[in-house]
């Protein structure tokens, strides 16, 4: 069957629940949908990686065992990464993704 006639349709879809191709999210920007976004404050943080660790679309960067960004192209704005930030740091906010800057803050 050549690509140009194939339709898929439900007999030839792969049944819900099944990633055929694993490892393939990085290739998908899921983070315009956002409604809020977060923003870090590199002064304030003290690179716990608590907010890497928890962040379920691994949208925090970090490099050696430091924080350094957010991947805005994955990051849906679950808010995940500022509530677990420890309360007396506070180096994440999360703001309204209309009002954000280019530059991410």
């Amino acid at each position: 069957m050549s690509d140009a006639k194939y339709v898929r349709n439900w007999k030839n879809m792969p049944r819900g629940g099944i990633i055929p191709e694993a490892g393939n999210a990085i290739e998908y920007n899921t983070g315009s949908w956002r409604t809020y976004r977060p923003v870090w404050d590199p002064e304030k943080c003290i690179h716990c990686l608590t907010c890497w660790i928890l962040c379920p679309d691994g949208a925090i960067l970090a490099e050696n065992g430091k924080v350094t960004g957010i991947d805005y192209f994955h990051c849906k704005g679950c808010g995940i990464c500022a509530h677990e930030c420890p309360p007396k740091v506070q180096a994440i906010a999360m703001i309204l993704d209309t009002e954000a800057d280019e530059d991410g803050g």
